[in-house]
């Protein structure tokens, strides 16, 4: 982008140029014209612009010695979309994975229209342009998106950028007085994740939507024709962290453990002293030094340590610090507070909320900070004392590792005692700013600490006490404590007998699921978004019902977010691990301080992302799987789940707009669909006895329209008549007497999706032993037959013959039947055909030979083979411990092991459900 001339270009002789200024918000407009138009001549002007909502402030200014004409309007953020090509926007148009290399163009959407006029008219008015956008690399971009609109209309703008980070006059007046270039880098790391995001996003979210909405019976609060399961680079690692720690807590396994607690009651107090091992889970080693310490319970004080502890007030106040305190303390969600904040920002109360840093800068004045406050009914009186020399309570802040080189630290900047029309949140967000703003600025709390430690029969244990000296910061900072606590005086080599000395038992207990501070920290150790777009992510969780919200405010998965983490983990591929977005996070940032260029990322990025996805299409049944654990099959025809893309076989003969292509459906079946599903329903249906397919570049000479591209066949050769040729190169138009009578003879496998016995409960549910008892009775989604999963289905068309043998024949490789002609053993088969689905025969291997019989008439009634009697004992190990999936025992399980066994609410030491062990009345008989 090339600007204009230089900082005084436009005017001559004194005379006033004019000047177009545009802010992100129409309340930053009107706060900004107020301030810079205070004592200027003819005043503040309002008039209408194209849009009711973005007026135009007029006045007058001098910047740098130059008289201005300003004209103030503004935006509501993002000026413009990042969309595909309309040929790619509707889902069936293309194969999703062309979305990686399809085209994409930025443009200003319809509703925002007039404001595009709006500057339009005015730039061609000006000489000068000044933005005034927030100041990190989002308002950074959309500045850009400004300037491209602007210098359309007039190439010869001179482009100015005001920097600040507060609403308020001096620091306005300051920033217009110290214009700088708009920062390209800024908007170009923006740009790539733009289109990073879309690309990926469209993507995947097409791909799992069109393959599993219309296949199960999603009970959202939506529409479940009209749902959307979404998929983003940030949402899902987010998710990632919610079902891993969910997992952990369903699959923990319950430890009792024994400990020695010993009291000392004194006339000074009581002395706690905890055993130095901690604890045994072995009881019998736990019995014998307790029953050491019982025989010689002397004790002896073997060392006494005094020394002075400080507790240091927190570091100054960044957005990631801002959302995780108001998580704990007030328990507002991330996305709430940014809100509350934003409010209190655009009222010139705080200082930006969005900024990264944690260190003040050396030009910051403090103590004019600190003086604004003074008169505050509740903090007042102890702002006085910082300003105070002889309370000796200042203390300059400590500095974090953290600047984003754009905004300092939130702090308050217009002193409030509580406006009328604030909410309880408002209150209260602005009373943390200023709290923790004083604190930082304040002596750390001082106590004296005494810790003691004493032998009984060799046996280490230990106590402590702490008397607080001077609370400090704990004065003002009353969201935190610091408890102390006496213990009585003890002299080394002092001997006594203890009070009690027990020996105590305890259960270990899962680790709990994320609260909103804790997702927060995992995100920024990960490195998953930015401190402007964290709360973001975690709310699109709730709003896609992905997650839920304990009463206890923490995060739990819903059947829906479990089963797509549940699927991709299955495939071995961690889309739902952080690494890959923390890598592409890395990268933006360094196109933000050009060390790398944004092709060349976005290049790199793009190709690393498209061959995950080629990779997880290619083993979307896992997905299936894990879906079908959670939720129902859907009656609803047609298949369009399978509907993700495939070779173009020909044009559809029905809807003449979209292609035909070939897919292969999870239960192992091929057909060729219209990619116009649901508005066209045209389906070929191939025979169930196909084990590979594809589409070569052969056209059929004989069907029309055209071209119809031939498939190249391979049949499973126990599935067709011996008189039919394993391979076969075949066309779906209409002219193959070979395809329509292996239809007739094998069947097309399953053209509407039975329903299965799992979970379909709701999004909600989230009990282990529901979860694990819907596995065990779910049907197989190959063969529909319950008693086993798909990964020991007798007739998984992936299976090889030598495996389906080894199955479905006695151990010593012999079948009992054998063939009536020649002798030979027989091979136990299921029928594919509609009438007969399901049901096994036995037939003669030799192709000569055509010896059949139905398994059921062998024996009279049992329709279920030797093979399918056995009992599947399945184990899945899987990574992360998934308890609440795994095979269960006891339906009231209290907890789940990583290995899958349930343990039930029992006391250990007699078995009674009644009681646990460390309360059991037969403990020690």
């Amino acid at each position: 982008m090339a600007y204009g001339g230089g900082g005084g270009g436009g005017g001559s002789g004194g005379r006033a140029i004019r000047v177009l200024n545009v802010a992100e918000k129409p309340s930053v407009a009107k706060a900004v014209s107020g301030f810079l138009s205070k004592n200027q001549q003819g005043g503040l002007r309002v008039r209408d612009g194209r849009s009711r909502y973005n007026k135009i402030f007029e006045f007058n200014h001098t910047v740098n010695g130059q008289p201005c004409h300003m004209s103030f309007t503004s935006v509501t953020g993002h000026l413009m979309e990042l969309d595909f090509d309309d040929r790619f926007r509707r889902w069936h148009s293309c194969d999703p994975v062309d979305l990686y290399r399809a085209p994409v163009r930025k443009f200003v959407p319809e509703d925002k229209s007039d404001i595009r006029r709006t500057l339009e008219e005015e730039a061609r008015k000006c000489q000068w342009l000044i933005l005034w956008l927030d100041c990190d690399r989002e308002g950074e971009n959309i500045a850009f998106e400004v300037i491209e609109v602007c210098t359309q209309a007039n190439r010869n703008l001179n482009v100015w950028r005001a920097r600040f980070s507060a609403l308020i006059e001096r620091e306005i007046q300051n920033s217009v007085q110290n214009l700088v270039r708009p920062n390209q880098l800024f908007a170009d790391a923006v740009d790539l994740r733009q289109e990073i995001d879309l690309r990926i996003g469209a993507s995947f979210t097409r791909f799992q939507t069109m393959f599993l909405r219309d296949a199960f019976m999603i009970n959202l609060a939506t529409d479940d024709r009209n749902l959307v399961i979404s998929y983003g680079p940030c949402q899902f690692p987010t998710l990632g962290f919610v079902v891993e720690r969910y997992w952990e807590n369903q699959s923990h396994e319950a430890e009792e453990f024994w400990t020695i607690n010993c009291t000392h009651n004194t006339d000074e107090g009581t002395a706690n002293f905890k055993w130095m091992r901690g604890h045994f889970f072995d009881y019998t080693c736990a019995a014998i030094v307790y029953e050491m310490c019982i025989q010689e319970p002397t004790v002896t004080v073997t060392e006494i340590k005094e020394q002075e502890k400080l507790k240091y007030p927190p570091l100054p106040l960044s957005t990631l610090e801002l959302e995780k305190r108001a998580s704990r303390f007030f328990h507002m969600s991330p996305a709430h507070t940014m809100k509350v904040a934003e409010d209190l920002y655009q009222a010139g109360f705080i200082s930006y909320p969005r900024t990264e840093t944690d260190r003040f800068s050396e030009k910051t004045d403090l103590r004019a900070i600190v003086f604004e406050q003074q008169g505050h009914p509740l903090w007042g009186s102890y702002a006085q004392l910082l300003l105070n020399p002889e309370a000796g309570l200042w203390r300059n802040p400590s500095s974090g590792r953290h600047d984003d080189k754009a905004h300092p630290p939130i702090h308050p900047t217009r002193f409030s005692p509580g406006e009328s029309g604030w909410s309880r949140d408002h209150h209260r967000l602005y009373e943390l700013v200023v709290r923790h703003f004083l604190a930082c600025v304040s002596q750390p709390a001082k106590a004296a600490e005494t810790s003691v430690e004493i032998d009984i029969a060799g046996e280490a244990f230990s106590s402590s006490g702490r008397v607080i000296h001077a609370k400090n910061y704990l004065d003002v900072y009353t969201f935190e404590s610091w408890g102390g606590s006496m213990i009585p005086t003890y002299t080394l080599g002092q001997q006594f007998m203890p009070t009690t000395l027990t020996l105590d038992s305890g259960v270990t207990r899962p680790p709990p699921l994320l609260s909103e501070a804790d997702l927060l920290t995992c995100m920024d150790k990960a490195g998953i978004g930015t401190d402007a777009t964290m709360h973001e992510h975690i709310q699109k969780l709730l709003d896609r019902h992905y997650a839920i919200k304990t009463p206890d405010i923490r995060f739990s998965p819903t059947n829906l977010g479990e089963a797509l983490v549940m699927g991709y983990d299955d495939m071995g591929y961690e889309l739902w691990k952080p690494y890959l977005r923390a890598m592409m996070e890395s990268d933006m940032k360094a196109v933000s301080i050009g060390t790398k260029r944004k092709t060349e990322v976005l290049e790199t990025c793009l190709q690393q992302m498209k061959a995950c996805f080629i990779d997880a299409r290619a083993n979307k049944g896992k997905l299936f799987e894990a879906m079908a654990i959670f939720f129902e099959r859907s009656n609803r025809s047609n298949d369009n789940q399978h509907n993700t893309g495939g070779d173009v076989v020909r044009k559809c003969s029905i809807c003449h707009e979209s292609d035909m292509v070939l897919k292969q459906k999870p239960d192992g079946h091929f057909m060729v669909g219209c990619l116009g599903f649901p508005q066209c329903r045209n389906v070929v249906w191939l025979p169930g006895s196909i084990s590979q397919a594809a589409v070569t570049h052969d056209i059929c000479g004989i069907c029309t329209p055209g071209p119809v591209f031939k498939i190249q066949f391979k049949f499973r050769r126990l599935e067709i008549p011996p008189n039919y040729n394993v391979d076969h190169l075949g066309c779906i138009g209409g002219c193959d007497d070979t395809l329509r009578q292996l239809v007739e003879i094998c069947g097309t496998g399953a053209r509407t999706a039975s329903s299965v016995s799992g979970r379909g409960q709701g999004a909600t549910s989230s009990n282990s032993a529901q979860r694990s008892s819907s596995r065990g009775r779910m049907a197989c989604v190959y063969c529909r037959q319950t008693g086993h999963s798909s990964d020991f289905c007798p007739s998984q068309p992936s299976r090889s013959h030598t495996a389906r043998n080894q199955e479905t024949n006695p151990p010593n490789g012999e079948s009992s039947i054998h063939c009536n002609s020649c002798g030979e053993p027989c091979v136990l088969r299921t029928a594919n055909t509609a009438t007969n689905r399901g049901r096994k025969f036995f037939s003669c291997q030799s192709q000569g030979c055509n010896f059949f019989i139905w398994e059921d008439s062998m024996n009279g009634a049992s329709s279920v083979s030797r093979a399918n009697a056995r009992s599947f004992a399945s184990n899945p190990s899987r990574r992360g411990g998934r308890g609440s999936r795994t095979g269960g025992r006891a339906s009231g399980a209290a907890f789940v092991s990583a290995t899958g066994e349930p343990i039930s609410g029992r006391c250990f030491n007699c078995g009674d459900p009644s009681h646990f062990a460390n309360v059991c009345p037969n403990r020690g008989r």
